[in-house]
């Protein structure tokens, strides 16, 4: 499923201009060339507006609750979503408008909380991760954590890499 995931990603950062371009195009022809551009340079202020009212406050925000083993909260997602719909209201283009209009509606965000929520593990440590957290204690001979002793771990230089210092002088 991970593959999936990633295989979507460079079709996505290809297509994105394109599509970038062709809404440019098809606003362009619809209400002229000054309305597109007045239209684009109002999308990147209320980007900058919205930015600067969140600030970068929200994101050392999340990361103190994540040291302190807090898992963040509902109420810390709706400031780190408005963050990232002001970053794609600054990119000049109709459809990272559009995403970003999306990411601020109220039942986009839910979903979001709703996808992210249960991905969420709390370690005792502090910290939080995405995962459950593997059981060291585990003996079993199916288990795939290797438990090794001091003395059972060593490592010795490899004297045939080019790395090591008797191929720098040569």
């Amino acid at each position: 499923m991970t593959t999936m995931r990633f295989s979507i990603l460079p079709a996505f950062i290809l297509l994105l201009p394109l599509g970038e371009i062709a809404g440019f195009v098809i606003v362009g022809r619809a209400i002229g060339l000054a309305l597109t551009l007045a239209l684009v340079m109002a999308s990147f202020v209320l980007g900058v507006v919205l930015l600067r009212r969140q600030g970068i406050g929200i994101l050392r925000r999340m990361s103190s609750e994540g040291r302190n083993g807090v898992m963040p909260g509902r109420d810390l997602l709706k400031p780190a979503m408005t963050v990232m719909a002001a970053l794609l209201l600054i990119i000049p283009g109709f459809l990272t408008d559009i995403i970003a209009i999306l990411i601020l509606t109220p039942p986009v965000r839910d979903l979001v909380w709703r996808s992210i929520a249960r991905r969420f593990v709390v370690n005792t440590k502090g910290g939080f991760s995405a995962g459950p957290k593997p059981d060291f204690r585990d003996r079993s001979p199916n288990s795939k954590v290797v438990d090794l002793d001091e003395e059972d771990y060593h490592r010795e230089p490899d004297r045939n890499s080019p790395w090591s210092g008797k191929h720098l002088g040569d």
